[in-house]
C-alpha cells in the first residue's frame, strides 16, 4: 500500500476512490471498502482510499472538545494496509481546503489531479463546504465530467444501521462486545507506560499505567475489563481498569489506564503497549479495604481469564 500525504504525483492506473474520516475502519466502512476492491478488479485499475489528517471537526470547530476517535492515525493505516488497499491518501485537512466546495473539490482535485476513474460513496455521504455535496450532485458531476459513481446501501449488523457514533456510544457504556461486533475487530488502545502510585504491585497486583497517543482518543466507560496486552511483538492475557483521577494525564477527560498482565515481571516503563478489549468484567467499586479489594482482583482474574479463552487473539 502507498500512503500520499500530498497529491501533487499522485499516480494510479483507473484510480476508484472512497472519501471519508473511515474513523474505526468499522463493517460498515468495510462494505464500502469490498466494494471498491470489486469495482477496481473490474475496471483493472488502482484503488484508493482519499481520507483526512486531522480530523475535520478540530479544523471546523476548534473550540469543541468533546471529540473522540476510535482510531488513530497510525491504527488507521494499519486497518487499510490488513485490507488490500493500494493507495491511500491522508490528505492536509486545513481551514482553506475546508472552504472548498463539493464542485471545486471533485473537479480540481479528484478529477483534474488524481484523474479518477470510479468514486464509490456510502449511503450517508456528504461532503464540501457545509456538507452541501450529496449524491445528487455527485451524480450530475459524473456526467459532466465523465467518471463512474456508486453509491452503496446503508448497512446492517442485527437489523441495526452501522456507525461510528454507535461505536462510540457502546465504548461509552463499557459495552466493548458490541462495540467488537460492529467494528469488525477488537477495539484497541497504544500507549505508553508511566509510573503510578504501585498501589497494585502492594497488593500482589503490579499495574502498567498507561498514556495513549492521543488525546482524541476514546476510552471506555469506567470499569474492569478483561484485554489481551501486547508488547515487544507478543501477547499476553490481563485485566485492565479505567477509571478518573484528578491528576493530569494526556488521556482522553484524564482517566485512568491501568492494566495488569497476568504473569508477566518484566520493567516497561516508557514503552510502547497495545491493549485488546475483549469484554468487560464489572464496574467499577470502592472497597472497605486492602483485604475486600484484593479478594475482589482474585476473582476478576479468575473472570478475566475465562472470557480470554473465548477469544482468538493470543
Amino acid at each position: 500500500m502507498q500512503i500520499h500525504y500530498n497529491i501533487d504525483n499522485f499516480n494510479a492506473v483507473n484510480p476508484v476512490v472512497t472519501i471519508g474520516t473511515f474513523d474505526g475502519v468499522h463493517m460498515g466502512h468495510r462494505e464500502v471498502i469490498s466494494e471498491l476492491k470489486r469495482i477496481t478488479a473490474v475496471s483493472k485499475g488502482e484503488s484508493v482510499v482519499f481520507t483526512f489528517e486531522p480530523h475535520p471537526r478540530i479544523v471546523i470547530s476548534p473550540q469543541e472538545d468533546s471529540l473522540r476517535l476510535l482510531s488513530t492515525k497510525k491504527e488507521k493505516i494499519r486497518l487499510m494496509e490488513q485490507l488490500g488497499i493500494d493507495h491511500l491518501v491522508i490528505y492536509p485537512f486545513t481551514e482553506a481546503f475546508s472552504k472548498l466546495s463539493y464542485n471545486e473539490f471533485v473537479t480540481t482535485i479528484l478529477v483534474g489531479q488524481m484523474k479518477i476513474a470510479s468514486l464509490v460513496v456510502g449511503y450517508d455521504h456528504r461532503f464540501g463546504q457545509g456538507r452541501k455535496g450529496d449524491f445528487n450532485s455527485l451524480e450530475t458531476l459524473s456526467g459532466l465530467l465523465n467518471f463512474k459513481v456508486e453509491q452503496l446501501s446503508q448497512l446492517l449488523v442485527d437489523n441495526k444501521v452501522v456507525s461510528s457514533t454507535k461505536i462510540r456510544l457502546a465504548l461509552e457504556e463499557g459495552d466493548v462486545a458490541t462495540a467488537n461486533h460492529l467494528l469488525g475487530y477488537h477495539y484497541t488502545l497504544t500507549g505508553t507506560v508511566i509510573k503510578g502510585e504501585q498501589l497494585g504491585r502492594k497488593m500482589g497486583f503490579p499495574t502498567a499505567n498507561i498514556d495513549t497517543f492521543d488525546p482524541h482518543k476514546l476510552v471506555p466507560g469506567d470499569g474492569v475489563y478483561a484485554v489481551i496486552t501486547e508488547y515487544a511483538g507478543k501477547r499476553y492475557n490481563a485485566m485492565l481498569n479505567i477509571g478518573i483521577r484528578p491528576t493530569v494525564n494526556h488521556n482522553a477527560d484524564h482517566r485512568t489506564i491501568e492494566v495488569n498482565i497476568f504473569d508477566f515481571d518484566q520493567d516497561i516503563y516508557d514503552r510502547e503497549i497495545s491493549l485488546f478489549f475483549v469484554e468487560k468484567i464489572r464496574e467499577e467499586q470502592k472497597f472497605a479495604g486492602i483485604d475486600q479489594l484484593r479478594e475482589q482482583l482474585v476473582c476478576d482474574r479468575i473472570s478475566a481469564l475465562n472470557m480470554l479463552s473465548q477469544s482468538n487473539l493470543l
